[in-house]
C-alpha cells in the first residue's frame, strides 16, 4: 500500500519570479500572481501550507483596466474616527501609489487568515522597471 507524502515547510523549494505588468489587465494579472504566491502551479501544492514562490512585479504604473473603472472604482480608507472616511478613485491611486493597486487586488484573492498574511509578504510590487532583487536571480514569467 502506498503512503501519501506530506510536504513539510522546510522542504518547500521557493523560486523568485518577475512579472512585467505593462499593458496587462489588473484582474487577470492579479489572479496569476495570486496563484504563484499560493503555489497552485506546483505538484507539491497543499492548501494549508505556504508552498508558493516569491513574486516581483515591475511596471505597476502601466497596468490597464477596462470600461469606466478608472473613474468608478474606489478605494476606501477609514481611520476609525467619525468623518474619517477617505475615498480615492483608481486613477488617483495609480498616480500616487501604483503598487498598492495590485497589492490590494491580490490580497483579496488570497485566504483571509494567517496563511494569507504570510503569503502577501512574498509579493514585491514596484512602479517602475527596476527592482532590488537581482541577487535572487529571478526568472521571468
Amino acid at each position: 500500500m502506498n503512503k501519501t507524502y506530506v510536504l513539510k515547510q522546510k522542504d518547500v523549494q521557493r523560486d523568485w519570479i518577475v512579472v512585467d505588468a505593462a499593458d496587462k489587465n489588473l484582474g487577470r494579472l492579479a489572479t496569476q500572481v495570486a496563484q504563484l504566491l499560493r503555489g497552485k502551479h506546483k505538484v507539491t501544492f497543499q492548501p494549508g501550507l505556504d508552498t508558493g514562490d516569491f513574486v516581483v512585479v515591475i511596471n505597476a504604473e502601466k497596468i490597464t483596466v477596462t470600461g469606466g473603472k478608472l473613474e468608478e472604482k474606489e478605494y476606501y480608507d477609514y481611520s476609525g474616527f467619525p468623518g474619517g472616511l477617505r475615498i480615492t478613485s483608481l486613477r488617483d491611486q495609480l498616480a500616487k501609489h501604483p503598487d498598492r493597486v495590485l497589492t490590494h487586488a491580490v490580497k483579496g484573492m488570497l485566504p483571509h487568515n494567517r496563511l494569507g498574511r504570510q503569503l502577501i509578504k512574498k509579493l514585491k510590487v514596484y512602479a517602475g522597471p527596476d527592482h532590488p532583487h537581482q541577487a535572487q536571480q529571478p526568472k521571468a514569467l
